[in-house]
């Protein structure tokens, strides 16, 4: 599972976009432009708080040699 260690990060960020544009598509603006703001700088907030503090995993980016 070792050579998977980036997959976590991945599936936590695909599911925090889902929750956002969910969020957004409520929110509806009229405006795609705006809505697209709204959605880039909230992920940007709740990604980089999860980030900071809930440190999923350590992700290396060393090669792994069988």
């Amino acid at each position: 599972m070792s050579n998977y260690a980036w997959l976590m990060p991945v599936l936590i960020a695909a599911v925090i976009v889902f929750v956002i544009d969910l969020v957004c598509s409520v929110i509806a603006f009229d405006n795609r432009v705006l809505n697209a703001l709204v959605q880039a700088v909230l992920f940007a907030i709740v990604f980089g708080l999860l980030t900071a503090y809930l440190t999923v995993t350590q992700v290396s980016v060393a090669p792994v040699t069988p």
